[in-house]
């Protein structure tokens, strides 16, 4: 399988990663990947980030055409105080749903836990794309402040 078309974009204050990947379920790990090269394994939002940029990758693979032979692009900006991270993906029939699921569910989970993780997310829906996105805000803590 060739690589993905991978760049960076330097913009003022912010650093951009993208990739654009196959949709295939093997991809999911190569868009986590994208979040190491743009943070870094020490980041305090890398863990956050890695799990929600895994959870929008899957998405797109199992719910729009990017998984029937098509693909998806991942897209992770990061500056002093966020990181944002947006997957387009070929689109599919209806809008992405918060749906809750019950405990039973193997999937479903997704989106609600986008929800409750980042501080800020949503979705356009625009030409045949869905792109989903996510924010994750860096609150920097003096050394008195007690936690």
């Amino acid at each position: 399988m060739a690589p993905p078309d991978f760049h960076s974009v330097d913009g003022g204050d912010s650093r951009d990663l993208v990739a654009r990947l196959p949709g295939v379920p093997s991809q999911v790990s190569r868009a986590r990947g994208l979040v190491t090269a743009a943070l870094g394994r020490d980041h305090p939002l890398y863990d956050d980030a890695a799990l929600l940029t895994s959870e929008l990758a899957t998405n797109a693979i199992l719910h729009s055409r990017s998984g029937a032979g098509g693909s998806f692009t991942v897209t992770v900006s990061s500056s002093e105080t966020a990181v944002r991270v947006l997957v387009s993906d070929a689109g599919s029939d209806g809008p992405p749903c918060v749906c809750r699921t019950s405990a039973q569910s193997t999937s479903g989970r997704g989106l609600p836990l986008i929800e409750a993780l980042s501080h800020r997310w949503g979705f356009t829906r625009e030409d045949g794309t869905t792109t989903v996105w996510f924010e994750l805000l860096w609150s920097h803590l003096s050394a008195g402040m007690a936690v």
